[in-house]
Protein backbone atom coordinates (compact mmCIF):
# COMPACT_ATOMS: atom_id res chain seq x y z
CA UNK A 1 0.00 0.00 0.00
CA UNK A 2 2.74 2.39 -1.20
CA UNK A 3 1.72 6.24 -1.23
CA UNK A 4 5.40 7.59 -1.45
CA UNK A 5 5.28 10.74 -3.70
CA UNK A 6 1.46 11.47 -2.95
CA UNK A 7 0.05 14.27 -1.88
CA UNK A 8 -3.47 14.31 0.70
CA UNK A 9 -5.04 16.50 2.65
CA UNK A 10 -6.95 14.86 5.49
CA UNK A 11 -9.47 17.59 7.01
CA UNK A 12 -10.86 17.68 10.22
CA UNK A 13 -7.70 15.46 11.68
CA UNK A 14 -7.34 16.63 14.88
CA UNK A 15 -8.74 13.36 16.70
CA UNK A 16 -10.87 10.17 15.77
CA UNK A 17 -11.14 9.26 12.44
CA UNK A 18 -9.55 12.55 10.95
CA UNK A 19 -6.24 11.28 13.07
CA UNK A 20 -6.37 8.07 12.53
CA UNK A 21 -6.75 8.38 8.53
CA UNK A 22 -3.78 10.81 8.62
CA UNK A 23 -1.28 8.88 10.33
CA UNK A 24 -2.40 5.80 8.25
CA UNK A 25 -1.58 7.92 5.11
CA UNK A 26 1.48 8.99 6.31
CA UNK A 27 2.63 4.85 7.03
CA UNK A 28 2.12 4.59 3.57
CA UNK A 29 4.40 7.77 2.82
CA UNK A 30 2.48 10.11 1.38
CA UNK A 31 2.51 13.89 2.69
CA UNK A 32 -0.22 14.84 5.05
CA UNK A 33 -1.75 18.49 5.27
CA UNK A 34 -3.94 17.86 8.62
CA UNK A 35 -6.22 20.67 9.73
CA UNK A 36 -8.13 21.45 12.49
CA UNK A 37 -9.24 24.20 15.07
CA UNK A 38 -7.46 22.80 17.77
CA UNK A 39 -3.88 23.53 18.21
CA UNK A 40 -1.17 23.88 20.76
CA UNK A 41 -1.99 27.78 21.40
CA UNK A 42 -5.76 27.74 21.01
CA UNK A 43 -8.46 25.54 21.86
CA UNK A 44 -11.53 25.06 19.95
CA UNK A 45 -14.67 24.56 22.16
CA UNK A 46 -14.54 21.18 22.49
CA UNK A 47 -11.43 21.81 24.83
CA UNK A 48 -9.75 18.79 24.89
CA UNK A 49 -5.88 17.60 24.22
CA UNK A 50 -5.58 16.75 21.09
CA UNK A 51 -3.91 18.86 18.53
CA UNK A 52 -2.97 19.10 14.88
CA UNK A 53 0.49 19.76 15.53
CA UNK A 54 0.32 16.49 17.40
CA UNK A 55 -1.46 14.59 14.35
CA UNK A 56 1.16 16.07 12.37
CA UNK A 57 3.73 14.76 14.33
CA UNK A 58 2.14 11.43 14.43
CA UNK A 59 2.25 11.13 10.71
CA UNK A 60 5.74 11.64 10.60
CA UNK A 61 6.61 9.16 12.86
CA UNK A 62 4.63 6.56 10.88
CA UNK A 63 7.04 7.56 8.04
CA UNK A 64 5.26 10.32 6.41
CA UNK A 65 5.39 14.14 6.28
CA UNK A 66 2.93 15.83 8.57
CA UNK A 67 2.48 19.61 7.80
CA UNK A 68 -0.17 20.83 10.13
CA UNK A 69 -2.40 23.22 9.49
CA UNK A 70 -4.89 25.38 11.77
CA UNK A 71 -7.94 26.15 9.71
CA UNK A 72 -11.83 26.70 10.03
CA UNK A 73 -13.28 24.97 6.75
CA UNK A 74 -16.25 27.43 7.23
CA UNK A 75 -13.92 30.36 6.16
CA UNK A 76 -13.66 29.86 2.27
CA UNK A 77 -10.84 32.21 1.55
CA UNK A 78 -8.62 30.34 3.98
CA UNK A 79 -9.62 27.00 2.74
CA UNK A 80 -9.04 28.87 -0.83
CA UNK A 81 -5.40 30.10 0.77
CA UNK A 82 -4.24 26.31 1.91
CA UNK A 83 -4.82 24.79 -1.41
CA UNK A 84 -2.87 27.82 -2.86
CA UNK A 85 -0.33 26.86 -0.44
CA UNK A 86 -0.38 22.84 -1.11
CA UNK A 87 -0.43 24.08 -4.99
CA UNK A 88 2.79 25.98 -4.70
CA UNK A 89 4.53 23.65 -2.02
CA UNK A 90 3.32 19.96 -3.89
CA UNK A 91 1.79 21.04 -7.33
CA UNK A 92 -0.26 18.38 -7.04
CA UNK A 93 -3.27 16.56 -4.62
CA UNK A 94 -3.97 13.04 -5.10
CA UNK A 95 -6.45 12.48 -1.73
CA UNK A 96 -8.66 14.80 -0.23
CA UNK A 97 -10.24 12.90 3.08
CA UNK A 98 -13.52 15.75 4.40
CA UNK A 99 -13.67 14.14 7.69
CA UNK A 100 -14.79 17.88 9.61
CA UNK A 101 -17.39 17.56 11.83
CA UNK A 102 -17.74 18.89 15.57
CA UNK A 103 -21.16 17.77 15.99
CA UNK A 104 -20.96 15.98 19.37
CA UNK A 105 -21.66 18.83 21.98
CA UNK A 106 -24.52 20.19 19.49
CA UNK A 107 -26.41 17.14 18.94
CA UNK A 108 -29.72 16.66 21.36
CA UNK A 109 -30.90 13.13 21.18
CA UNK A 110 -34.23 11.75 21.49
CA UNK A 111 -35.39 15.13 20.35
CA UNK A 112 -38.27 15.72 17.64
CA UNK A 113 -36.86 19.10 15.45
CA UNK A 114 -39.37 20.95 17.81
CA UNK A 115 -37.90 20.63 20.95
CA UNK A 116 -34.19 20.82 19.84
CA UNK A 117 -32.42 24.12 20.17
CA UNK A 118 -32.35 25.16 17.04
CA UNK A 119 -29.27 27.32 17.18
CA UNK A 120 -27.54 23.82 17.81
CA UNK A 121 -28.78 22.42 14.99
CA UNK A 122 -28.31 24.75 12.29
CA UNK A 123 -24.72 25.27 13.44
CA UNK A 124 -24.32 21.29 12.96
CA UNK A 125 -25.25 21.41 9.94
CA UNK A 126 -23.11 23.93 9.03
CA UNK A 127 -20.01 22.06 10.12
CA UNK A 128 -20.86 18.51 9.11
CA UNK A 129 -22.63 19.72 5.50
CA UNK A 130 -20.74 23.59 4.48
CA UNK A 131 -17.76 22.45 5.30
CA UNK A 132 -17.48 19.57 3.30
CA UNK A 133 -18.84 21.45 0.05
CA UNK A 134 -16.17 24.51 1.02
CA UNK A 135 -13.46 22.40 1.43
CA UNK A 136 -14.46 20.47 -1.71
CA UNK A 137 -15.07 23.55 -4.03
CA UNK A 138 -11.64 24.38 -3.68
CA UNK A 139 -9.20 21.44 -3.20
CA UNK A 140 -11.34 19.55 -6.24
CA UNK A 141 -9.99 22.14 -8.73
CA UNK A 142 -6.27 21.03 -7.76
CA UNK A 143 -7.06 17.33 -7.40
CA UNK A 144 -8.70 17.05 -11.01
CA UNK A 145 -5.26 18.32 -12.87
CA UNK A 146 -4.32 14.72 -12.90
CA UNK A 147 -6.19 11.25 -13.20
CA UNK A 148 -6.41 8.75 -10.05
CA UNK A 149 -7.14 11.44 -7.73
CA UNK A 150 -9.62 10.02 -4.70
CA UNK A 151 -12.29 12.18 -2.44
CA UNK A 152 -13.26 10.46 0.81
CA UNK A 153 -16.03 11.68 2.46
CA UNK A 154 -16.48 10.37 6.16
CA UNK A 155 -19.83 9.67 7.82
CA UNK A 156 -21.44 7.89 10.10
CA UNK A 157 -23.51 4.56 9.06
CA UNK A 158 -23.74 3.31 5.75
CA UNK A 159 -26.16 4.39 2.73
CA UNK A 160 -27.78 0.78 3.55
CA UNK A 161 -28.40 0.95 7.44
CA UNK A 162 -29.00 4.92 7.49
CA UNK A 163 -31.74 4.61 4.54
CA UNK A 164 -33.75 2.39 7.15
CA UNK A 165 -32.65 3.84 10.63
CA UNK A 166 -33.78 7.18 12.48
CA UNK A 167 -29.97 8.48 13.71
CA UNK A 168 -31.99 9.89 17.03
CA UNK A 169 -32.16 13.43 16.17
CA UNK A 170 -33.34 14.80 12.51
CA UNK A 171 -30.29 16.82 12.82
CA UNK A 172 -27.90 14.41 13.35
CA UNK A 173 -29.71 11.71 10.84
CA UNK A 174 -29.60 14.78 7.42
CA UNK A 175 -25.74 15.38 8.37
CA UNK A 176 -24.94 11.46 8.41
CA UNK A 177 -27.07 11.12 5.30
CA UNK A 178 -26.38 14.53 3.20
CA UNK A 179 -22.61 13.29 3.33
CA UNK A 180 -23.30 9.89 1.63
CA UNK A 181 -25.22 11.42 -1.02
CA UNK A 182 -22.64 14.30 -1.46
CA UNK A 183 -20.14 11.89 -2.12
CA UNK A 184 -22.35 9.78 -4.68
CA UNK A 185 -22.65 13.19 -6.69
CA UNK A 186 -19.37 14.65 -6.51
CA UNK A 187 -18.72 11.03 -8.30
CA UNK A 188 -20.46 12.15 -10.92
CA UNK A 189 -18.76 14.66 -11.63
CA UNK A 190 -15.66 13.63 -10.51
CA UNK A 191 -15.27 10.04 -13.31
CA UNK A 192 -15.18 12.65 -15.99
CA UNK A 193 -11.53 13.46 -14.84
CA UNK A 194 -10.48 10.33 -14.06
CA UNK A 195 -11.04 10.74 -10.54
CA UNK A 196 -13.10 8.72 -7.36
CA UNK A 197 -15.27 9.60 -5.00
CA UNK A 198 -16.61 7.45 -1.85
CA UNK A 199 -18.34 7.87 1.41
CA UNK A 200 -16.83 6.04 4.30
CA UNK A 201 -18.08 5.18 7.84
CA UNK A 202 -15.97 3.52 10.53
CA UNK A 203 -17.61 1.30 13.22
CA UNK A 204 -18.19 1.82 16.75
CA UNK A 205 -15.41 3.95 16.97
CA UNK A 206 -12.51 4.06 19.79
CA UNK A 207 -11.61 7.80 19.54
CA UNK A 208 -10.38 9.42 22.51
CA UNK A 209 -13.63 11.19 23.34
CA UNK A 210 -15.41 7.57 23.74
CA UNK A 211 -12.70 6.08 25.29
CA UNK A 212 -13.01 9.72 28.26
CA UNK A 213 -17.07 8.27 28.17
CA UNK A 214 -16.28 5.53 29.01
CA UNK A 215 -13.37 5.83 31.59
CA UNK A 216 -10.84 3.85 30.13
CA UNK A 217 -7.79 3.86 27.58
CA UNK A 218 -6.62 1.81 24.54
CA UNK A 219 -5.18 -0.29 26.81
CA UNK A 220 -7.74 -1.40 29.23
CA UNK A 221 -10.68 -0.57 26.61
CA UNK A 222 -12.80 -4.09 26.98
CA UNK A 223 -12.70 -2.77 30.63
CA UNK A 224 -16.07 -0.64 29.02
CA UNK A 225 -17.91 -3.64 27.90
CA UNK A 226 -19.24 -4.23 31.83
CA UNK A 227 -21.10 -0.79 31.31
CA UNK A 228 -21.53 -1.26 27.39
CA UNK A 229 -21.33 -5.34 26.39
CA UNK A 230 -22.12 -4.64 22.72
CA UNK A 231 -18.41 -2.04 22.75
CA UNK A 232 -16.52 -5.49 22.12
CA UNK A 233 -16.81 -4.94 18.48
CA UNK A 234 -15.47 -1.31 18.42
CA UNK A 235 -12.29 -0.46 16.56
CA UNK A 236 -9.78 2.04 16.69
CA UNK A 237 -9.45 4.96 14.36
CA UNK A 238 -6.17 3.26 12.69
CA UNK A 239 -8.68 0.78 10.92
CA UNK A 240 -10.76 3.00 8.70
CA UNK A 241 -6.97 5.11 8.24
CA UNK A 242 -6.25 1.93 7.04
CA UNK A 243 -8.95 1.57 4.87
CA UNK A 244 -8.34 4.50 3.52
CA UNK A 245 -5.16 4.38 2.78
CA UNK A 246 -5.71 0.45 0.75
CA UNK A 247 -8.19 2.50 -1.07
CA UNK A 248 -5.55 5.11 -2.42
CA UNK A 249 -3.16 2.83 -3.22
CA UNK A 250 -5.68 0.87 -5.40
CA UNK A 251 -4.80 1.10 -9.03
CA UNK A 252 -8.61 -0.17 -9.50
CA UNK A 253 -10.21 1.97 -7.34
CA UNK A 254 -12.84 4.05 -10.11
CA UNK A 255 -14.96 0.22 -9.25
CA UNK A 256 -16.02 2.14 -6.04
CA UNK A 257 -16.88 5.52 -7.14
CA UNK A 258 -20.19 6.63 -6.01
CA UNK A 259 -20.44 4.26 -3.24
CA UNK A 260 -21.04 3.63 0.67
CA UNK A 261 -18.60 1.61 2.20
CA UNK A 262 -17.54 0.73 5.52
CA UNK A 263 -14.07 0.15 6.91
CA UNK A 264 -14.85 -3.16 8.16
CA UNK A 265 -16.55 -3.96 4.78
CA UNK A 266 -13.24 -3.13 2.86
CA UNK A 267 -11.26 -5.04 5.34
CA UNK A 268 -12.55 -8.06 3.64
CA UNK A 269 -11.48 -7.06 0.20
CA UNK A 270 -8.37 -5.75 0.89
CA UNK A 271 -7.14 -7.75 4.01
CA UNK A 272 -5.82 -5.09 6.66
CA UNK A 273 -6.52 -5.55 10.58
CA UNK A 274 -6.85 -3.33 13.35
CA UNK A 275 -4.00 -2.64 15.38
CA UNK A 276 -4.35 -5.46 17.68
CA UNK A 277 -4.64 -8.05 14.95
CA UNK A 278 -8.55 -8.46 14.60
CA UNK A 279 -11.01 -7.63 11.66
CA UNK A 280 -14.12 -5.97 12.91
CA UNK A 281 -16.97 -6.01 11.38
CA UNK A 282 -19.12 -3.80 13.50
CA UNK A 283 -22.27 -3.40 10.50
CA UNK A 284 -23.20 -6.80 10.42
CA UNK A 285 -22.42 -7.47 14.02
CA UNK A 286 -24.96 -4.68 14.24
CA UNK A 287 -27.52 -6.20 12.07
CA UNK A 288 -26.69 -9.88 13.44
CA UNK A 289 -26.23 -9.42 17.03
CA UNK A 290 -27.53 -6.03 18.72
CA UNK A 291 -29.94 -5.75 16.73
CA UNK A 292 -31.35 -9.42 16.66
CA UNK A 293 -31.60 -9.00 20.77
CA UNK A 294 -28.44 -11.69 21.12
CA UNK A 295 -25.65 -11.22 23.86
CA UNK A 296 -22.84 -9.42 23.18
CA UNK A 297 -20.64 -11.78 22.19
CA UNK A 298 -18.08 -10.64 19.06
CA UNK A 299 -17.15 -14.06 17.86
CA UNK A 300 -17.21 -14.69 13.78
CA UNK A 301 -17.54 -10.41 13.83
CA UNK A 302 -14.00 -9.35 14.49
Amino acid sequence: MSLKGKVALVAGATRGAGRGIAVELGAAGATVYVTGRSTRERQSEYRRPETIEETAELVTAAGGKGIAVPLDHLVSEDVEALIARIRREQGRLDILVNDIWGGELLTEWDKPVWEHDLENGLRLLRLAIDTHLITAHHALKLMIEQPGGLLVEVTDGTAEYNATHYRLSPFYDLAKTSVIRMAWAHARDLEKHGCTSVSITPGWLRSEMMLDIYEVTEANWRDATAKMPHFIISETPRFIGRAVAALAADPEKARWNGQSLSSGGLAQVYGFDDVDGSRPDCWRYIAEVEEAGKPADATGYR
